[in-house]
C-alpha cells in the first residue's frame, strides 16, 4: 500500500496546473475547511475566533499578485450596493443561507 504524504508551506508560487489561457479564471472562492493553529474548526468557534481567522486569510490575500491578485470581500460590513452586485453576478450567495446563520454571520 503506497503511503500519501502532503505537505504544505504556504508558498503559492508553487502551485501548477493545466490551465488553459484561452479559458482563463474570472472568480475563485476560497473556503477555508481545514484547521489552523490556535483556532478550532467551524461552526464550533466563537465570533472572535471567527474574525481572527478572516483577519489572517484577508492579511495572507492582500499579498497575492499577478494572476492571484484581487480584491478581498468580506461577509460582514459590507456596503449593500457591493453586496447585491455580487449576489446578481452569482459571486456570493443570497442572504438567508442556513450555514451562515448557524455560524452567526
Amino acid at each position: 500500500k503506497a503511503e500519501v504524504s502532503t505537505q504544505s508551506t504556504g508558498d503559492f508560487s508553487k502551485i501548477t496546473g493545466n490551465v488553459n489561457p484561452r479559458a482563463p479564471v474570472k472568480s475563485t472562492r476560497i473556503r477555508v475547511g481545514r484547521s489552523i493553529d490556535g483556532f478550532g474548526l467551524s461552526p464550533g468557534i466563537t465570533k472572535e475566533q471567527r474574525l481572527g481567522v478572516e483577519k489572517l486569510f484577508s492579511d495572507a490575500s492582500a499579498k497575492f499578485s499577478g494572476d492571484l491578485a484581487g480584491k478581498y470581500y468580506p461577509l460582514t460590513g459590507m456596503d449593500e450596493g457591493v453586496r447585491q452586485q455580487l449576489v446578481d453576478d452569482h459571486f456570493l450567495v443570497v442572504s438567508g443561507d442556513p450555514n451562515r446563520q448557524d455560524a452567526g454571520m
